[in-house]
């Protein structure tokens, strides 16, 4: 009996310091990107410290892992499941919709923290007719299997948008949706105002620099100091291109009407390796731009048009199975080997590094001997 309490004490020692390494608390919604397309990936239980140690509270997968929705049952880490592209048609089917919930979602609750449902991405610029038909079909029958199970106060339905939905940015206060997709968006925004749920987009200045790096300030779109510009209209002051890329989706959504939605960052970041003609893609760059975005959302900081920073960074490990260029192999903030690629200024005097990670490490080893010791 003596064995058992030891063993059963230690092994809640453990966990706890799994759990429990340097978490930094936001008021603001920090969340990160947990892609798992590389061979060489740690085990989902490994990745909690990692979460915990940026001060992430959610985490978006491009799936419903299995393995890692179990692995974190009583974290307290909220969590984004995906439908993906491939079966929006099925999800139309009401019934096929109900079965998925309840195999992906209601199996893993109350203990694993599932708020929210991304039926697709970036469906309406694959320009794909079929796929954008099938899109608000598939999001009306997720919700209403929430609805039938009583899940739908509690867990979101909504899908995530590339920018390349807009036809203009800039000024802000001129953004509008391409003309092409006005009639899904008004559809997509329609469902957002009846169900309560926020309009996801995907917003990387990086891919904006590297595209014009002569014509745009590289402070701009870093977040560091900077003249910015003054939008004519409003008269606002724009001082970083994430804040006006964000205020022009709010032009647009108001634009048709919807005024009220919420808009969420589902994907941001920027990668710290590149190939020759990915001007910017530095490790300098890269640790400027998310350590000054986590700052920010730990500040609470608004854009000039008053929406609040709800961002997901992209992402949580560098994959080496990523195809496109070099950079798309590179946005993540750990190797896999799980050290920091490099070090993230989370506020003033706190900084996630490769160091502090191997301390918390060593931590877990020490606990881990001293159990077994003492179980053995």
């Amino acid at each position: 009996m003596e064995s058992l309490r030891i063993k059963s004490l230690f092994s809640s020692l453990v966990l706890f310091v799994l759990v429990s390494s340097p978490t930094l608390s936001f008021a603001a919604s920090l969340g990160i990107n947990y892609g798992q397309l590389g061979d060489n990936l740690p085990q989902p239980t490994d990745v909690i410290p990692l979460i915990n140690s940026i001060g992430a509270t959610k985490v978006k997968l491009y799936d419903a892992n299995p393995q890692i929705l179990s692995a974190f049952a009583n974290t307290g880490i909220e969590f984004m499941v995906a439908i993906g592209n491939n079966l929006l048609s099925s999800m139309g089917d009401p019934q096929q919709a109900l079965t998925w919930v309840k195999s992906n979602v209601q199996t893993y609750l109350p203990a694993t923290k599932i708020t929210g449902i991304m039926v697709g991405n970036e469906v309406l610029t694959l320009n794909n007719i079929e796929l954008s038909n099938n899109l608000v079909p598939a999001m009306e029958s997720v919700y209403a299997a929430l609805v039938s199970l009583g899940l739908d106060k509690s867990i979101n339905v909504t899908t995530a948008h590339s920018l390349d939905i807009m036809g203009s940015t800039y000024p802000p206060s001129a953004g509008a949706f391409k003309q092409d997709y006005k009639v899904y968006m008004q559809a997509i925004l329609s469902f957002h105002v009846q169900t309560g749920s926020p309009f996801y987009i995907n917003m990387y200045p990086f891919f904006a620099y590297k595209s014009s790096p002569s014509e745009i300030d590289l402070n701009y779109v870093l977040f560091e100091p900077n003249n910015g510009f003054v939008d004519p209209t409003t008269k606002l002051l724009y001082d970083n291109m994430l804040f006006a890329q964000i205020d022009a989706v709010y032009s647009a959504i108001t634009l048709l009407g919807y005024k009220g939605v919420s808009i969420c960052e589902s994907e941001t970041g920027w990668p710290s390796k590149g190939d020759a003609d990915e001007v910017g893609a530095t490790l300098d760059n890269a640790a400027k731009y998310n350590s000054n975005l986590i700052k920010m959302v730990a500040e609470n900081k608004v854009t000039p048009l008053g929406s609040n920073l709800d961002i997901y960074i992209f992402a949580l490990f560098n994959e080496n199975m990523k195809p496109g260029q070099t950079s798309e192999r590179n946005f993540g903030l750990f190797q896999p080997d799980k050290m920091p690629v490099y070090s993230v200024r989370l506020t003033d005097g706190v900084t996630v590094s490769s160091s502090a990670v191997k301390r918390c490490n060593s931590l877990i080893l020490l606990f881990f001997c001293i159990a077994s010791i003492l179980i053995l």
